[in-house]
């Protein structure tokens, strides 16, 4: 199924990375949010669980690695062309997890990786969405 013009929504996962008060953001190298700061993640392949798309795209994007993962939300991702037909449709699930090991590295299409405190977001302009999943999962992994 192509990724762009879909004939339905793509299922992406997304991660989200705790280390004491900071989280894992990656910026995207490619369409839909080229340039963006982000959670990481991508799609999920067929016959892959969700878990282990997870920890796979979090691996080729990252390097890093994760302990236990708990499911905490999920994201519509709708975007439309300059016509309004539906260019990208993804519908995210995103999980937690507290970072577990490894060295951060930009891989796959991410072009930078950074850690970042709250406080930090607005500088990083993470979407709004993004920021409610952390704050969830931020309550889920009980990390304050």
């Amino acid at each position: 199924m192509s990724r762009a013009y879909p004939a339905a929504p793509r299922v992406g996962i997304g991660v989200v990375l705790l280390r004491g008060d900071e989280v894992l953001l990656i910026r995207r190298g490619r369409k839909p949010a080229l340039g963006a700061w982000s959670l990481p993640g991508g799609a999920q392949e067929l016959g892959e669980t969700a878990e282990a798309a997870a920890r796979r795209e979090l691996r080729e994007e990252t390097g890093l690695e994760a302990g236990a993962l708990v499911l905490a939300a999920h994201v519509d991702s709708i975007h439309r062309d300059a016509a309004q037909r539906i260019e990208f449709h993804y519908t995210i699930l995103d999980f937690a997890g507290l970072y577990q090991g490894g060295e951060a590295v930009a891989g796959d299409d991410v072009t930078d990786i950074a850690w970042v405190r709250a406080p930090e977001f607005d500088r990083y302009e993470l979407w709004s969405e993004a920021r409610r999943v952390i704050d969830i999962a931020r309550r889920l992994l009980v990390v304050t």
